[in-house]
């Protein structure tokens, strides 16, 4: 009788994994309201069932591999984490408040946080030691500097939330994808 172990998910999929499918679907439903009809329908619909069928890869995926072993929990515990947090706070409040407050520019208001919310991720990378993480904050980062350029060239708000906005739902979407991927096949390889 051969015994088939499958190797452990890795630490915090499922919980990283539902933080940033609720994020990534509140910006595509908040951010593709600008859009004409259609296509805010068609967006959103479509956030939503990526969304779904994200959530679906994940059941499989943590039923497929046992949790990791028991260990001390440092991941939200770890004090540069709440730096980095603190950070971020800091700069999304602080930001917004500057953009709509004194430079009255609300259009922009996306494109920053999806700015600090990209350079945030590095931090985390860097205290989880998460590579993943620097590619999605970089990802991020463009886009947020993307929402600029294009306020700044005369495009509208709707343009700006499309880049800025549903564009960060998509990369924190396609992140997910590409970690539930990964999670799947280290688990079959074990299998």
């Amino acid at each position: 009788m051969v015994t088939v172990q499958s190797r452990p998910r890795p630490s915090g999929l499922v919980v990283g994994s539902l933080v940033a499918i609720s994020f990534g679907t509140v910006f595509v439903l908040v951010n593709s309201g600008g859009l004409a009809d259609p296509w805010r329908l068609m967006v959103r619909t479509l956030g939503v069932l990526v969304a779904a069928a994200l959530l679906g890869a994940l059941v499989l995926v943590a039923r497929r591999a046992p949790a990791v072993a028991a260990q001390p929990a440092t991941g939200f515990m770890d004090r540069r984490y709440w730096w980095v947090v603190a950070a971020e706070v800091v700069a999304l409040f602080g930001g917004l408040s500057v953009i709509n407050n004194v430079l009255h520019r609300p259009s922009v208001a996306v494109a920053w946080v999806a700015f600090v919310v990209g350079v945030h991720f590095f931090g985390l990378g860097w205290v989880w030691r998460m590579p993943r993480f620097h590619r999605l904050g970089a990802a991020m980062t463009v886009l947020g500097v993307a929402g600029f350029l294009i306020d700044a060239f005369g495009g509208g708000a709707a343009a700006v939330a499309l880049v800025s906005g549903v564009g960060s739902g998509v990369a924190l979407f396609v992140t997910v994808a590409l970690a539930l991927r990964e999670a799947g096949r280290a688990g079959t390889a074990a299998g």
